[in-house]
């Protein structure tokens, strides 16, 4: 009896093992050792020596400890604000100029494979970090602007050829709006890619109600209403150039321009096949009611504002005397504004204070001269650099 007695022990010890075994592999593991209790000392007979169980004898249930919550003192502190710092955020305003660049020989031709090293750009005299380039064949979003006022069929007449044209040279990607003025401003129709849409509106050209030609007023809304679009902009204005009682005055017009972010105008003169004849036959005085002399300064000086909207902008001006002309005009405008270097850098200068700067674009070679071009038989080109004169920087509200 007393000889089977360790049989039994061993055969005990082996189920409670199997069972605490089976129990331990369902049971949430263990709190840390430094929470457990130290466990009661085996007896002699249940050591492994005394063919005791070979390991745990089964799981213990311990009580969960709450976990301590740090203290207040412990907590890291938030640094102290220096008087004076202002508060920072992530966002991050930092200007950033972007301006289209055409490159042109005499002819107009575009010189296309410029690289980036190549252009050099100076804000009021002072260089800048050209932060992005690109140069590519890209979509464009347009509004047409076009005089339509019976003041002379001539006119009319040009306006209407000129906008016909250039809308044959759109493509199925580019955005166009249209809009007409005489007296004021009227959106013939929203912008749209769908080329039957400008042509419906155009048809609506027929017969002009007023005489009136509120030139800078039309400019100045047309400006406000396509400015909040994302993206370059051009404004093709089809005019005579002429104003006769705008409530904006020529000044106010072009501060407005100055102030333009990513706007470009090309201005198309008309009346001029008209305007040659009455000089060349001593008619002008039908054209303004005044003397000859007069009349033909007052026209000039109409071009000459045609030349300055787009001049500030980085546009072309155009003065077509035969209605061929105006093909090749806005086969001229398409090539410009589809085939540009795209220019973009942060000002040196940050200063929020509403001052116009001054934007100069200039091609340099390796050594920081100016940048001589060859054609196929090494003879130097001829080249212009157009881009707009400058930008009226953000003005800091108080």
């Amino acid at each position: 009896m007393l000889k089977s007695l360790p049989i039994a022990v061993l055969l005990a010890a082996f189920v409670l093992s199997s069972t605490g075994a089976a129990r331990s592999q369902q049971t949430p593991p263990a709190a840390p050792p430094s929470q457990q209790k130290p466990p009661q000392k085996p007896d002699q007979n249940t050591t492994p020596e005394a063919g005791g169980p070979q390991g745990d004898i089964g799981p213990i249930a311990i009580p969960k400890k709450k976990e301590e919550q740090p203290k207040k003192d412990d907590m890291p502190k938030a640094p102290k604000k220096i008087e004076g710092m202002p508060e920072y955020s992530l966002k991050v305003n930092v200007p950033l100029v972007t301006i289209d660049v055409s490159v042109l020989t005499k002819n107009g031709d575009f010189v296309p494979g410029l690289k980036k090293e190549y252009f050099k750009v100076l804000e009021d005299g002072v260089p800048q970090t050209i932060t992005n380039f690109s140069q590519a064949q890209a979509p464009i979003t347009a509004v047409m602007l076009v005089e339509f006022a019976s003041t002379f069929p001539d006119f009319q007449r040009d306006s209407i050829i000129a906008s016909y044209t250039f809308t044959q040279t759109l493509k199925k990607e580019d955005w166009v709006a249209l809009i007409s003025y005489d007296i004021r401003p009227h959106i013939l129709t929203d912008f749209t890619q769908n080329k039957r849409e400008i042509l419906g509106g155009l048809s609506t050209l027929t017969i002009a109600m007023s005489a009136e030609t509120n030139l800078f007023d039309a400019l100045y809304d047309t400006i406000d209403r396509v400015e909040p679009l994302e993206g370059r902009k051009y404004i093709i204005l089809v005019s005579s150039g002429r104003d006769t009682f705008s409530k904006k005055n020529y000044d106010q017009l072009l501060k407005r321009i100055q102030a333009t972010k990513d706007i470009v105008i090309y201005s198309v003169g008309t009346g001029q096949a008209l305007r040659q004849y009455a000089e060349t036959h001593g008619l002008m005085r039908y054209l303004c009611g005044i003397t000859s002399f007069s009349c033909n300064t007052e026209f000039l000086q109409f071009d000459n504002q045609m030349k300055t909207f787009a001049r500030l902008t980085g546009g072309k001006a155009y003065f077509p005397i035969f209605q061929a002309q105006f093909r090749e005009i806005f086969s001229d405008v398409a090539d410009k504004v589809r085939n540009t270097y795209s220019i973009s850098y942060h000002p040196t200068n940050r200063n929020e204070d509403g001052s116009f700067r001054k934007i100069k674009v200039e091609l340099i070679d390796d050594q920081g001269g100016p940048l001589r071009m060859k054609n196929e038989k090494g003879k130097d080109v001829k080249y212009q650099v157009v881009a707009r004169d400058g930008y009226k920087a953000k003005q800091q509200v108080e």
